[in-house]
């Protein structure tokens, strides 16, 4: 059986009133804004405000946020992606440890309904695994230290966990594994859509906007595919630790000009 290749293409989702809410606030420490920041966020794509307040009410119902005295957080599932995008954008210490062995859980043979298959899916996907055949998930063992808050309930109880070390190239099976070439395709794009847009961003040109909020989504969605592979399985020039970096003053430079955006309106 052909293994699922973990990979994310880089392309372009339309905004929703939905996703521009959760995109602004996936992208806010600590994530909650008020009722007119978001109003706002949704003004750059044309959204009126009606529908984004009715987006905000269908998210307070589904557990998506929650609400205080005229402001919005995020709650639920979105709070864990948050935890999980701020991991993948902080990626790993540079020359990071690891001694070779790799993580292997083999998921028990019981029945089990299609929703229930589907967050196990998700919860192996959240825990950076890859599926190398039906059944047979794994990684290298080098992340411990940096997935202590992430929700392994799912997967402990469905699974049986091993330690494991291949006879064979361990880059190699890297590379059937995920499709890095792909992943190291999309974040050189990236890199280029960061570098156009600099210029005028340091120009605080707020039509900039509307581009830096899409390309910044599509940043943070691509850091999420790295599966933050030790050093020795990645290929040469690998563009994750450029692509982070450029991102950080990308981001802080967006940020700025957003804000004084918003205190102009």
């Amino acid at each position: 059986m052909t293994p699922q290749r973990n990979s994310e293409p880089v392309g372009r989702r339309p905004f929703t009133a939905r996703s521009v809410v959760a995109s602004t606030l996936l992208g806010s420490h600590p994530p909650q804004l008020s009722v007119d920041a978001l109003v706002r966020s949704g003004a750059l794509f044309q959204l009126p405000a009606g529908t984004v307040r009715v987006a905000l009410s269908r998210m307070v119902a589904a557990g998506e946020l929650t609400t205080n005295d005229g402001s919005y957080a995020l709650a639920g599932h979105l709070l864990i992606r948050q935890s999980r995008q701020d991991e993948s954008r902080r990626g790993l210490a540079a020359g990071a440890a690891w001694d070779g062995r790799w993580e292997m859980a083999v998921i028990d043979s019981e029945a089990r309904s299609a929703a229930d298959r589907a967050a196990l899916r998700d919860s192996m996907g959240r825990l950076r695994l890859a599926e190398l055949r039906e059944g047979l998930w794994m990684r290298p063992a080098n992340l411990d230290g940096h997935r202590q808050n992430v929700a392994r309930g799912i997967a402990d109880t469905a699974c049986r966990w091993f330690n494991a070390q291949p006879m064979n190239r361990p880059s190699d099976l890297a590379t059937r594994l995920w499709d890095l070439r792909g992943w190291q395709t999309g974040a050189q794009a990236l890199l280029v859509e960061l570098g156009a847009l600099f210029p005028r961003l340091r120009k605080s040109d707020p039509k900039v906007l509307p581009a830096g909020f899409t390309v910044n989504a599509a940043v943070l969605r691509h850091l999420q595919a790295d599966p933050l592979l030790p050093e020795p399985l990645l290929p040469r020039s690998w563009a994750g630790p450029r692509l982070r970096n450029r991102f950080e003053e990308f981001d802080a430079e967006f940020n700025a000009v957003w804000r004084t955006w918003l205190r102009g309106r």
